[in-house]
């Protein structure tokens, strides 16, 4: 009897992923991937973003598949590596996709052999930047600016470019100090990754860094602790914030400014890739894809997180202008920023920049 009942659940499922209605453009045979899904009926996301941002998007995400139950689970970037990493050495059942803001870490994962490759039907709308061997793709293109307090920091002050940030903080010294605030690039991925790009795009960025230190610069490990930071006033300007959360803060926020720099503005993107040993792989795939579809990255485009798909509109002023973004590319060259040797060398850097006194 509970064979039967069983069997019949099953038969149920398969039916209702029959049902539903193919995405429009998708080969007819994305029928098959719809019922093995439904056959496999679960799928476990790791993810570096919070629920509650990504809510609505779960929520559809459920009711488009209600024969796949959806875990989600949120860890931070270096946590989800480890993490997923641990579990797969310790042959224990982990998640069967990982999207994560940490692009450098999933980088490494692909290079790694712990992602599998899947030809989205997605990836003709995405830019060229995004897709790497069809194994990491990057879902959004948020820009990284400067937020401020709008309360406290004077009009005048506002830094519109990294050099005008440096010129801040050598005129206004006394001011700043203690009240300059970012990611710590030591202990944190993201921050690390976004210092290293700024390295590598500004010969004077070494300069920033000591300016940083000359001012005691207080260090946070995610950009919504940045943003509470200044919306209190106990900081006034944040470097290097994560643009999706300051933009949402501020339309909610009448203390808080953002900036993207005119020099250039870096475009990060949250990676996702579907295990290679994914015990739910055609789940995993609905799942990516409808990260990538229109409809997805408009969910994600609500909540001020900038789609990575050009034909999706995100809110005035989410999105950093061509002639200023610098798009962080999916792909090898991340690797190289996890070089333990180069990595030693920038925290040394950035030692002697806190302890930086005269500039």
């Amino acid at each position: 009897m509970a064979r039967a009942a069983l069997l019949l659940l099953g038969w149920t499922l398969l039916s209702a992923a029959a049902a539903a209605p193919l995405p429009r453009g998708y080969p007819r045979s994305y029928r098959q991937i719809m019922a093995n899904a439904a056959s496999e009926r679960a799928l476990l996301v790791y993810s570096t973003i919070n629920g509650g941002d990504v809510a609505d998007l779960l929520k559809e995400f459920r009711a488009a598949y209600p024969g796949v139950r959806l875990e989600y689970r949120e860890l931070s970037s270096t946590a989800l590596y480890r993490t997923f990493v641990d579990e797969v050495r310790a042959g224990k059942p982990t998640a069967d996709l990982l999207w994560s803001a940490a692009m450098d870490l999933q980088t490494k994962l692909v290079n790694d052999g712990y992602a599998q490759a899947y030809a989205s039907p997605e990836k003709p709308y995405l830019p060229e930047w995004a897709v790497w061997k069809n194994q990491a793709y990057g879902v959004t293109a948020e820009p990284i600016v400067f937020a401020y307090n709008r309360k406290i920091v004077p009009p005048a002050d506002v830094p519109h470019t990294h050099a005008d940030l440096i010129r801040l903080l050598r005129a206004k010294r006394a001011f700043y100090t203690g009240r300059m605030a970012t990611y710590d690039p030591v202990r944190s991925s993201v921050g690390y990754l976004y210092m290293s790009q700024d390295l590598q795009l500004n010969r004077d960025t070494s300069a920033l860094m000591k300016m940083l230190g000359v001012t005691k610069v207080s260090l946070f490990d995610s950009s919504s602790n940045v943003l509470d930071a200044l919306s209190s006033g106990k900081q006034l300007i944040g470097y290097n914030v994560i643009g999706s959360y300051a933009l949402e803060r501020q339309a909610h926020d009448p203390s808080i400014g953002v900036v993207m720099p005119t020099d250039y503005t870096l475009v990060t993107s949250r990676v996702a890739l579907i295990a290679s040993e994914a015990r739910h792989p055609n789940a995993a795939k609905l799942f990516l894809d409808f990260l990538l579809s229109r409809r997805g990255q408009f969910l994600l485009s609500r909540r001020y997180i900038t789609p990575a798909r050009a034909d999706v509109p995100s809110h005035a002023g989410a999105r950093a202008p061509a002639p200023i973004a610098r798009a962080i590319r999916v792909g090898p060259a991340l690797i190289a920023n996890l070089d333990q040797i180069k990595r030693r060398h920038f925290a040394n850097e950035w030692a002697a920049a806190l302890a930086t006194t005269n500039f």
